[in-house]
């Protein structure tokens, strides 16, 4: 894993020749050794344009593609950082959130309607991420950022896992997600407003849910 935990909003990335890291545009803190930063459109690997490249910041900001040999402080906008580590499966997560990951990771998008059919895209409007989310697939370490903090809750086929949908940060692993209509649900055990809707999360994995619904 090339991400040391600095402190709850700071990671520490190590950099080694041959190897890329890729990060959002003004995510750098400070870095020691001999490491460039090179603005990439294209997002990685994963395909021309993909999704990720195009999408943080509001289109307009590429990632940075980070080489060279050294160390890399990492943090933005004084968010908390989660580091993800993944072992072959993949992550569900909204480009926005993404601070650094591993260049060898495959990036690509999935639309959300394909997992959960029309209230897939339900969820999507819910949350406020759109009708597409961020895939990163293979062995490697991603940084993704949250407000208030994230905890892991693992997903088992005996214990399914509800979230308020504002709460939920990324999945992984073999995962289905199902948002449905919950009356009451959110007035009297979760924390927003407005429609009740409750996100279901069930197969075998792990979901990150931070500590507040403020979006990024």
């Amino acid at each position: 894993m090339p991400f040391t935990e600095i402190n709850s909003k700071m990671v520490e990335a190590t950099v080694v020749p041959g190897q890329k890291l890729y990060s959002q545009r003004g995510a750098m803190l400070a870095y020691r050794g001999e490491v460039t930063f090179t603005p990439n459109i294209q997002g990685g690997q994963g395909g021309v344009m993909s999704m990720i490249g195009r999408r943080v910041a509001n289109e307009a900001t590429p990632l940075m593609t980070v080489e060279g040999q050294g160390t890399v402080m990492f943090g933005h906008g004084g968010h908390h950082i989660q580091v993800i580590s993944l072992a072959g499966d993949t992550l569900y997560v909204e480009a926005d959130r993404l601070l650094a990951f591993d260049g060898s990771l495959q990036q690509g998008t999935m639309f959300m309607g394909s997992q959960g059919g029309v209230m897939g895209m339900v969820r999507g409007q819910v949350t406020g991420q759109g009708l597409f989310t961020t895939t990163l697939k293979g062995h490697g370490a991603v940084a993704v950022m949250a407000h208030g903090g994230v905890v892991e809750l693992p997903i088992t086929p005996q214990a399914p896992v509800h979230v308020d949908p504002q709460a939920y940060v990324a999945h992984h692993g073999d995962v289905r997600n199902k948002l449905s209509a919950a009356l009451g649900w959110r007035e009297m055990v979760g924390r927003g407003s407005g429609e009740a809707f409750q996100l279901e999360l069930s197969g075998s994995g792990a979901v990150y849910v931070q500590a507040s619904e403020e979006k990024l």
